[in-house]
């Protein structure tokens, strides 16, 4: 848990934050410290070690300005599982809907599939020396240890490289299984057909009716698992060639390699240790009016107070086993255009005790999302069109006049932050997208500059009805 971070001290965290988000320095602040306390934790004298709980974070800012981007990126520099959820989408207990807890059910089934990742690269040496040894089982079938002189297989003679007779069958079969070994490593053998047997999918046991007493989903699923494994394995006959029997028969082996009551106590631990879930919208459920009633109101209150538990630290029952969620990092975030924080019940506020606001985006922000990060969008379509072995590149002029544009949009109409870049550069760069291949050919080097800017941009700002531009 946690190992990616374990060298990176909360400044090297927002150093590497800093590779991937503009600005927003603060938020970047406490997000690094609240990482770099859950690896304390683990390491804090054992007496202690229940009693620290994290600092979850209260992100409240616009859309567009980097409140998920912080959290996502968060957690792959710690390789923490995470989920992001919209508080929108839940409803409280009794109505239809998703319940709270399946964000829970969602991390540790992301935790689960970290795990398997992790093992099944730890195995994969042995489980593509069993693939190769089932291939080569397939290609020329074993001595069974019958006396007498082996029959020819698939073709090869039955001399030896001197032209001397083999002393037995069985040497035969081992010299000939020798000599397919490195035709399937050099692929020689890749596009020739076998037939193997595969497991057939889909033949998970289902209850019609949904949980039968009340039975909560989680539990539903586990008895289904259990059922599942008890009954055996269908397989089917399947005429493939190598190269895709390699990659079926893989999976199959790897499987049976990993013991799944190790990664399930693993990814359990990994998810009550390490996981992160990010609620976004969490200002939609918050109540505008703490007068009684009926309408929305209630609906979000009961939204609220369903949260509580599960921030606060409760079990919550999955297919896996049972999760505690004290030491989960939730991290909320909301506009607030309407709303506002102290529109939150009180003991939810409370969970919240890290509070940051996030800043508008001004014009060199957007200059410098458009130039610096990993990912910025110039460099992706750089990358989109190299593809096609197309040069494309960007003056500064030509950026700052992308930024200018991007920020006096935000302007005139609803401010949507970082993603109005994506309008504009997709206004910019549509045509010249459309004529390549068939126009613009291989080899070809376009220009990006102020004038070329000007010329495809200016009528956005010019014209008053903007509607067409707003994602």
């Amino acid at each position: 848990m946690l190992e990616s971070s374990e060298f990176l001290t909360p400044a090297q965290i927002v150093v590497e934050l800093d590779k991937y988000i503009i600005g927003q320095h603060e938020a970047k602040r406490h997000v690094a410290i609240a990482l770099r306390n859950r690896w304390r934790r683990l390491r804090a004298a054992p007496e202690m070690r229940d009693e620290i709980v994290p600092n979850n974070i209260l992100m409240i800012g616009s859309t567009g300005v980097g409140k998920t981007e912080i959290a996502r990126r968060l957690a792959g520099i710690s390789g923490s599982p995470f989920v992001k959820v919209e508080a929108s989408k839940f409803t409280e207990v009794g109505y239809v809907g998703r319940d709270v807890e399946s964000m829970v059910r969602d991390l540790v089934e992301q935790s689960v599939n970290m795990v398997k990742t992790r093992r099944k690269e730890e195995v994969k040496t042995r489980a593509a020396e069993l693939v190769e040894e089932a291939i080569l089982d397939i290609l020329i079938p074993p001595v069974t240890g019958a006396p007498g002189v082996a029959k020819p297989a698939l073709g090869f003679p039955t001399t030896t490289g001197s032209g001397e007779m083999p002393d037995s069958d069985s040497e035969l079969n081992e010299r000939t299984r020798e000599r397919f070994r490195e035709k399937i490593r050099n692929g020689e053998l890749d596009d020739r057909k076998i037939e193997i047997q595969v497991q057939q999918g889909g033949g998970g046991i289902s209850v019609m009716g949904g949980a039968p007493g009340g039975m909560d989903e989680a539990s539903m699923a586990g008895i289904q698992d259990m059922l599942g494994s008890m009954m055996p394995k269908k397989t089917r006959k399947r005429k493939v060639t190598v190269a895709e029997a390699r990659k079926l028969l893989f999976d199959e082996e790897a499987a049976k390699l990993i013991d799944m009551d190790e990664v399930k106590d693993e990814a359990v631990r990994h998810a009550e240790n390490s996981g992160i879930i990010f609620i976004d919208e969490i200002d939609k459920v918050a109540s505008k009016s703490s007068k009684g009633g009926g309408g929305p109101d209630v609906s979000r209150e009961g939204v609220q107070r369903d949260l509580l538990p599960i921030v606060e630290g409760s079990a919550v029952s999955t297919k896996y086993g049972i999760v505690n969620t004290d030491h989960i990092l939730f991290i909320a975030a909301g506009a607030f255009h309407v709303a506002k924080p102290s529109d939150l019940i009180p003991e939810l506020q409370g969970r919240f005790p890290i509070r940051v606001e996030l800043q508008s985006l001004t014009k060199d922000d957007f200059y410098q999302i458009l130039k610096d990060p990993k990912n910025a969008l110039t460099k992706q379509y750089e990358a989109l069109l190299k593809a096609e072995d197309v040069e494309l590149t960007f003056e500064d002029a030509a950026l700052e006049r992308l930024a200018e544009i991007a920020f006096e949009v935000n302007s005139e109409v609803e401010n949507i932050g970082a993603r109005r870049l994506h309008t504009v550069m997709s206004r910019l760069l549509n045509d010249i997208l459309f004529d390549v291949p068939d126009k613009i050919g291989a080899n070809a080097r376009i220009l990006i500059d102020r004038a070329l800017v000007e010329e495809r941009l200016n009528d956005m700002v010019r014209n008053r009805d903007l509607s067409q531009y707003i994602l």
